[in-house]
């Protein structure tokens, strides 16, 4: 798991007294995957590169998210697949980071971030599942500001105003039958650490 790897890595350097650094366990997350030196990180951060270059960004407040997990699985490399079948003739421009998106963080305004928030591999996730289109509409309609697929899915994610509006989405996510679990977080949190005990 993606998440889980820099505790790994922090455990093992502490225990076998490695003595690695910040930098050092930053490009054995890269190598291990392009997700996974954000979990050492931690906060908010720009991906650049594959995603593991990493630029730390100012939050002016907490967001509050609701995830629900799919009943089944999704391929990743089906998924990449897919976005390539559906843009197959299409010029695809390098991404740049919105500064819509940038200002919004700053700001801390869940508001500003849902009009900004878009995932390019949604269209290629919904074809292959067709069904997290449902659980997209089912959030929608329990008052999320903002739906969308989270990465390349099956877990959809789900932008809200505060705690009390993360609580009715959940209760609605969970009713609707089309997810398997469904959890609340709020963010941004500090990436791994070692507690000293």
């Amino acid at each position: 798991c993606s998440a889980a790897a820099p505790s790994a890595l922090l455990a093992c350097n502490e225990l076998w007294q490695a003595g690695a650094s910040r930098a050092e366990l930053l490009a054995i997350c890269a190598e291990l995957g392009s997700d996974v030196p954000f979990s050492l990180v931690g906060g908010a951060a720009l991906g650049t590169g594959r995603g593991e270059v990493l630029t730390a960004l100012d939050i002016g407040g907490t967001f509050h998210w609701v995830f629900a997990m799919a009943h089944h699985g999704l391929s990743t490399p089906a998924v990449f697949r897919e976005f390539d079948r559906l843009a197959e003739g299409r010029d695809i421009p390098a991404p740049v980071a919105s500064q819509d998106l940038l200002t919004a963080l700053a700001k801390g305004d869940p508001d500003a971030l849902a009009a900004t928030l878009t995932n390019d591999l949604q269209p290629a996730a919904l074809s292959l599942f067709p069904e997290l289109a449902d659980t997209l509409a089912a959030g929608r309609a329990a008052g999320a500001l903002a739906t969308l697929v989270s990465g390349s899915g099956p877990t959809t994610a789900f932008l809200v105003r505060d705690a009390e509006a993360a609580a009715l989405v959940a209760d609605a996510l969970s009713a609707c039958g089309t997810c398997r679990d469904v959890r609340t977080a709020a963010g941004p949190v500090p990436g791994a650490t070692v507690i000293e005990g």
